[in-house]
């Protein structure tokens, strides 16, 4: 059953405070189904829907709903029903509501925190933004590479319960030093009184607190690992990032490739729950940078009076010539961003694309050329058809260039290439085609 079909029934149950229905009719759906549907209702609701479930699945429903609802909702609940909620909670999760927070409600809430739940929420708070250490989980299974692996499934069997995963298991020195790894099926199909540290695999692929999540997310996609362990600047274990939490920094990612590519700033919630006046803010920048850019195409048709004047169905092919322009550039650029996002290529690949997009976008001048001609000739004659003809070719493969070569001189200078934005290589292309198309035609009608 989808779970919006059980949502009159929810109300209805509700409005009678059945808090026994509430429960039953939310026990076969996941989580995550169940955040996705209240996440858009009031505040009020999502408490009553909260309340009604049990502590672990509270904090599960929880932990799904945005960001802005999970600050929204926490202002409602006392200091000791937060706590609650973060010992049930993934450390990683706990500690990004816990950083919302103002720093007077921050100290009340750590002084009423057991020690060791207090240590983990002060720890993963304090990790930069954008780090691995800002992700990582501190429930997570080990076990000493001393033990033997009868030994080593009880120990698992003691801590599995408030792990994050257990499929995957780290070793242990005396020294508490990451040495290396086995998954929980060799340990369960090996011979129990087989030692871990003649098991274990010790070429450990890990990461540092401080690694960019985007590189952490990059390694676990190339060696579909279901976690991958963090240590510190001493080796020593210090957490573990899991699958689900890299694939959400791609899709953060990706979503800010996005709104970069359309001369958008990043947006800290979804569309939907994001504020007017974030949204002007976000977009405007740009737009009105992107004006003077385009007063130069404009001071660059006055230049050409005279060639307009001469040849006025000329004005016919301008949107088009520079649209083409302008067209080509994006495409270029969308493949370079992608490419140097996903680590493809990289700033030694330059030469090698810019030689094969010269080629590229020369066929597709000419190509583009052989469509037009025709039309040129049929509205201005032979003149104006060379004019716009010639002009496809130039201008496409300019566009292309300028749209491959922008990202890569972005990155060059270490600045994010998603900024090399379609709207920035439209102008720049549209400044540039005028210029060429009357340059050409100017030419090619021999107007002094």
């Amino acid at each position: 059953m989808e779970i919006n079909k059980i949502f009159p029934e929810l109300i209805k149950a509700l409005s009678k405070k059945d808090y026994k229905k509430i429960k039953y009719l939310l026990k076969y759906f996941r989580s995550a189904d169940i955040a996705e549907m209240i996440s858009r209702k009031s505040n009020n609701f999502i408490l009553k829907i909260l309340n009604s479930q049990n502590l672990k699945r509270k904090a599960d429903i929880f932990s799904y709903l945005p960001k802005d609802k999970q600050f929204e909702i926490t202002k409602k609940l006392k200091n000791e029903e937060i706590i609650k909620l973060f010992v049930k909670m993934n450390s990683d999760d706990s500690a990004d509501v816990f950083k919302m927070f103002e720093p007077i409600r921050r100290e009340n809430i750590l002084r009423s925190m057991a020690h060791k739940v207090r240590e983990d929420i002060i720890k993963l708070s304090s990790y930069e933004d954008g780090s691995a250490g800002a992700i990582m989980s501190s429930k997570y299974v080990v076990i000493p590479e001393k033990l033997n692996v009868l030994q080593a499934l009880n120990k698992i069997k003691q801590t599995a319960p408030d792990a994050e995963t257990i499929y995957q298991v780290y070793v242990l020195d005396n020294n508490q030093k990451l040495t290396g790894t086995l998954s929980l099926r060799q340990i369960l199909l090996a011979d129990p009184i087989a030692l871990i540290k003649d098991l274990m695999i010790k070429d450990v692929i890990y990461v540092n607190t401080n690694s960019k999540q985007e590189y952490v997310a990059k390694l676990i996609s190339r060696y579909d690992f279901l976690a991958i362990p963090v240590i510190n600047s001493e080796h020593k274990l210090v957490g573990l990032i899991t699958y689900d939490d890299a694939m959400d920094v791609v899709e953060r990612e990706t979503t800010d490739d996005f709104h970069k590519s359309g001369s958008v700033g990043t947006l800290e919630y979804n569309i939907v729950r994001t504020k007017l006046w974030t949204l002007y803010s976000k977009r405007v920048f740009w737009l009105v940078l992107l004006i003077f850019g385009n007063l130069f195409s404009g001071a660059g048709i006055s230049q050409y009076e005279k060639t307009i004047y001469s040849k006025i169905s000329l004005v016919f092919f301008l949107p088009l010539l520079i649209g083409s322009g302008g067209n080509a550039g994006s495409q270029a650029a969308t493949l370079m961003i992608r490419g140097l996002g996903t680590g493809e290529i990289n700033i030694k690949d330059w030469a090698k694309l810019m030689s094969r997009e010269l080629l590229v976008s020369g066929i597709l001048g000419l190509t583009m050329a052989v469509v037009i001609y025709p039309i040129g000739y049929i509205r201005g004659g032979i003149e104006v058809a060379y004019s716009v003809a010639g002009s496809m070719i130039i201008i496409v493969i300019i566009g292309s260039l300028l749209g491959m070569s922008l990202p890569f001189f972005l990155n060059r200078l270490g600045f994010d290439p998603a900024a090399a934005s379609a709207p920035l290589v439209s102008t720049l292309c549209d400044s540039l085609g005028v210029l060429i198309f009357f340059s050409i035609a100017t030419i090619i009608l021999n107007i002094t």
